[in-house]
């Protein structure tokens, strides 16, 4: 029972479009390959194609990255990180380097292999021999108390796994796995009453996932491999850390039931950290393998996320921050921790997080937090200068938001954006106009919500609490928000262009007020007839008259506030004299609307 995940199909990659050549149609087939082949053939492929967003990260930190770097070395410095990313495929003598690596470290990649399976421990087994059903690696599948609102299955049927899902939904395991309780696996000296308590999710689970993505395949390896000196020498991918012997401290071997708590040695020990310790048990069918039955173990635990975590963004917390939200004692230095991303919220409105590239600019006040971007976006503020300015980067965002203490899956969030590389300049024109913009739309989410409130209070009702509830600046979020993108798509073609940004962003003002206005209207529609003559509702000693006619104006004054270019324009063609009038004509005036 064979399945090598370097030799067979097991990676849907969609191929990349030459100069020339006509787009893939819809429906087309998109190809399995094995990771062999999509390494050394990586400028030929677009893109992965994965059963679920948080796939994709995890093919690539346990497999694909680790093997590109323990192979080749990471680049040294800029100039090397970029001529590599100019070059757009691997050289001769790296796809010889790869293939060198492929055929030493063959037997290490046997999914089903007897001794030592990858990203598995060959012979875990429980007290009582139980295994459970193959849902306990599908996130989206009910097992125990995850069980989703629209599945299909019950845990008495779990899917059956074709190699290629096993291998995919393995590597999520690692990631992503829920925590809580663990089957106790037989050598594993830290079991209690057949179980393991206070596990962690999975590696991935407590970061907010920040995915630089380029135009193939090989850009995309490239953006997500943070340059700088060699690796040290006891940072390894896990299927270089196999031994069955020895001091579990020294070998940090993932082969055993045995595990610990530690701390990463460095870049390969974080991409391939094994959270858990596995086994596929795959039954032989007249149509080949497949797994309806697996074991879940506890894992290696990460003592801390470290700060050569490149993948995600980072909380600044200052002592008085931490203080005020715990209100207890705190040590003096800041502390920096991962941000997650928020379900329902897009990525675009954590701009400003995602541009944070100075750790100066961005670090925590005595009472606020800060953040600060990730080691691939900071890194490629190193290098913008070296690639073209309007290089169509995409950055897309990953996570999972647990719930019942990280036990279950609650949501998912992944969002792609295109990101301008010349907006990661603190200093440029873009990086304030994106910020801008984003700041626009909030303000004007809230001018909208402001308006509801002041008529539901000249109708003598309250405000619609912030926290239930559907607000009309929510919908009106989900209106700008194709027209957030299309404009962040716009800016990462003009480059440095100054009267383009501005013709950019005055654009965007008019289609933002068009929608703003259109929420407004709804909510004008619905305005009781008491609002007209309002009410008058006193706070302290002061007094306020809530009607439908100053709310309206106050709206009015709140969007010029906001969208300034669009009312200097407006203003400019009120105050505009008019043509002379030619013989025949007469002059006329126009009431303002």
């Amino acid at each position: 029972m064979l399945f090598h995940l370097l030799d067979d199909p097991w990676v849907h990659a969609s191929p990349a479009v030459e100069a020339g050549a006509d787009s893939p149609r819809d429906g087309q087939a998109v190809p399995d390959v094995g990771a062999g082949e999509l390494l050394l053939d990586a400028h030929r492929f677009k893109d992965l194609v994965v059963d679920l967003p948080t796939q994709k990260p995890a093919i690539f930190r346990q497999v694909l990255l680790p093997i590109v770097v323990d192979a080749l070395g990471r680049p040294s410095d800029a100039a090397q990180w970029a001529a590599m990313f100019r070059a757009g495929k691997f050289s001769a003598e790296q796809r010889e380097k790869l293939t060198a690596y492929f055929d030493q470290h063959h037997a290490r990649f046997r999914l089903f292999d007897a001794d030592d399976p990858f990203g598995q421990v060959a012979g875990l087994r429980t007290a009582k021999g139980e295994a459970k059903g193959s849902a306990l690696l599908v996130a989206t599948a009910a097992t125990g108390n995850n069980v989703p609102l629209f599945s299909s299955r019950t845990e008495g049927d779990p899917p059956p796994l074709t190699p290629a899902q096993a291998a995919r939904w393995l590597l999520h395991t690692h990631c992503w796995d829920t925590a809580a309780i663990k089957t106790g696996a037989v050598g594993d000296p830290q079991v209690k009453k057949g179980k393991t308590t206070g596990n962690p999710t999975g590696s991935l689970g407590q970061l907010g996932v920040v995915m630089p993505v380029g135009r193939t395949v090989y850009e995309t390896l490239l953006l997500n491999i943070p340059y700088g000196p060699p690796l040290l020498s006891d940072d390894l991918p896990q299927w270089r850390r196999r031994s069955a012997e020895g001091d579990l401290e020294d070998t940090l071997s993932c082969a055993t039931p045995a595990w610990q708590t530690r701390t990463s040695r460095g870049l390969l020990d974080v991409w391939t950290w094994q959270s858990r310790r596995i086994r596929l048990l795959p039954q032989q069918r007249p149509d080949g393998p497949w797994v309806t039955r697996v074991i879940v173990a506890a894992g290696d635990r990460l003592a801390t996320v470290p700060d050569h975590e490149p993948h995600t963004a980072w909380i600044i917390d200052s002592a008085g921050a931490r203080a005020k939200k715990t209100s207890t004692r705190t040590t003096a230095a800041a502390v920096a921790r991962p941000r997650r991303h928020q379900p329902g919220k897009a990525a675009w409105r954590g701009l400003q997080a995602l541009l944070a590239v100075d750790w100066e600019q961005s670090d925590a006040t005595a009472t606020r937090s800060g953040f600060h971007t990730s080691v691939l976006l900071g890194q490629l503020n190193e290098v913008r200068d070296r690639l073209p300015a309007t290089y169509p980067l995409q950055v897309e965002l990953t996570g999972i938001a647990y719930g019942n203490q990280s036990a279950v899956v609650e949501d998912l969030f992944f969002d792609a954006i295109p990101l301008p590389l010349t907006a990661l300049d603190a200093d440029g024109i873009l990086y304030g106009c994106v910020l801008e913009a984003a700041d626009q739309a909030e303000k004007l989410a809230t001018a909208v919500n402001h308006l509801s409130a002041d008529l539901r209070r000249a109708a003598g009702s309250d405000p619609i609490p912030w926290d239930k509830g559907q607000r009309p600046g929510d919908t009106l979020l989900h209106a700008l928000d194709p027209l957030m993108r299309r404009l962040l798509a716009g800016l990462r073609q003009v480059g440095e262009d100054f009267d383009a940004t501005e013709r950019g962003l005055l654009a965007w003002e008019h289609k933002a007020a068009a929608e703003t206005w259109a929420v407004a209207e709804q909510v004008l529609s619905t305005a009781a007839p008491g609002t007209f003559t309002g009410r008058t509702v006193t706070q302290g000693s002061k007094e306020h008259t809530y009607r439908l006619s100053t709310a309206e104006r106050s709206f009015r004054r709140r969007l010029d506030d906001v969208l300034a270019r669009r009312a200097a324009e407006r203003k400019a063609a009120r105050t505009a004299p008019s043509p002379e009038p030619t013989d025949g004509e007469a002059s006329s005036l126009t009431p303002e609307g």
